[in-house]
């Protein structure tokens, strides 16, 4: 019950896993991207999962198992741990089919996890730093309360249901060139490169990882899997530190390559798919595009299938986000100005501003602290401009007009 049984993923059982979940699973859009297709020089089409009923391609998996399982096995109930998708999943589908779920999750899990797992009629056990201490006091209930452990990843059933999206990105389009998949323990990834490669070997797969915890590109450097330090990054549903020992043979065997992005190409890829395309992704969503637009990749020319596993981000996060993507395109600056302290003075400097046609959304004005001499103060303003060049033209403008300042955001 707690260990999964060990057989082979192949092309056959993908497409019985296909069969199986099909009337139960949304058939997501896999869209063309005139947007990103202009900004990278390839053709870009985006296989939406966050389209998903709990918003991530974890349902595949999740669900595959779940109609394994036994009489016995559902009337005993589940248990899963999970930084949050793969515990909505288990949620949803388990309650679905009147089956009682118990997932462990990390404590630092987004409050929008772990309200949804909830909501959605799971139990929700907080426990541990990190998905593993998660998964270890989860396995412990599985056994204490003999309970069917649905692992996130490293089942061959769920490996199966992953693999389904493969077999659908090259139903919708059968010409790529290559396909982009976000890799955490590899189930993911295991299980679409194991479809795509067996259904056209010329496709190029590629894994794409946050260098934070790069834990399946250690193990393929290593020729085993390896367990990374523990670290914090904002692709949280990605961060496994160590890769699966049924996931690692099929990375290995089907992946062409695994290359990794930083946490500010993850969070500006975040900010311009919402931008540019609507689409609201998470971390471990956006990892694909971030991939692709900071050239992780050298391709040019060619038709490029990039998964968006997942969109649910945390709202506190996602307004941080946007606001540091503001502030890197030149659309949101804060400077610190120096004034003398006596009436009029605001208003003389709200008039250079003003005369830059720059936008102020919030000041702070104070006579205490950076440093004020007796008879100055200093005023931070954070200001709405145009670009890049805007904001020149206005720093321009305040050194004219005889002001010191500097930019503090």
């Amino acid at each position: 019950m707690c260990n999964a049984i060990r057989r082979m993923v192949t092309l056959a059982s993908i497409r019985e896993a296909m069969v199986r979940i099909r009337e139960s699973i949304v058939v997501t859009p896999f869209l063309h991207s005139e947007k990103f297709s202009r900004l990278t020089g390839n053709t870009i089409f985006l296989k939406l999962e966050n389209h998903q009923i709990t918003g991530s391609f974890k349902e595949r998996g999740a669900l595959n198992k779940i109609l394994g399982l036994t009489e016995d096995e559902r009337r005993r109930g589940v248990i899963s741990a999970s930084a949050g998708n793969h515990a909505q999943a288990v949620a949803y589908h388990s309650t679905k089919r009147g089956i009682k779920s118990q997932i462990c999750m990390p404590v630092m899990t987004p409050l929008v996890k772990v309200t949804a797992t909830r909501d959605y009629g799971a139990e929700v056990v907080l426990i541990g730093a990190n998905y593993e201490e998660a998964c270890e006091d989860a396995l412990r209930r599985c056994k204490e309360q003999s309970l069917t452990f649905i692992h996130p990843f490293d089942d061959d059933a769920i490996i199966d249901g992953q693999g389904t999206l493969g077999i659908e990105m090259l139903e919708q389009h059968d010409d790529l060139d290559v396909v982009l998949i976000p890799v955490g323990g590899g189930g993911l990834i295991g299980g679409v490169s194991s479809a795509v490669k067996e259904m056209n070997p010329k496709i190029q797969v590629i894994g794409v990882q946050s260098s934070k915890i790069a834990s399946m590109k250690a193990a393929l450097e290593r020729n085993q899997p390896v367990t990374l330090p523990p670290s914090k990054t904002i692709a949280e549903g990605i961060a496994v530190r160590t890769a699966g020992t049924h996931t690692f043979p099929l990375v290995r065997k089907y992946v062409d390559e695994v290359v990794t992005v930083d946490e500010e190409e993850i969070a500006s890829a975040i900010f311009l798919l919402l931008e540019k395309e609507k689409t609201l992704v998470e971390g471990a969503g956006a990892v694909t595009m971030a991939a692709v637009l900071n050239n992780k990749i050298p391709h040019r020319g060619k038709k490029i299938g990039i998964l968006v596993s997942a969109g649910n981000i945390d709202v506190s996060l996602l307004s941080l986000i946007i606001k540091r993507g503001l502030v890197k395109d030149g659309r949101l600056v804060r400077l610190r100005i120096h004034l003398p302290d006596h009436p009029g003075a605001l208003e003389k400097l709200a008039a250079v501003i003003a005369k830059q046609k720059a936008n102020i959304v919030e000041t702070l004005h104070d006579r205490t602290y950076y440093g004020v001499v007796l008879g100055d103060s200093v005023i931070d303003i954070t200001m709405e401009t145009r670009g890049t060049g805007h904001i020149l033209e206005l720093t321009t403008a305040l050194e004219g007009a005889g002001y010191a300042f500097e930019r503090v955001l």
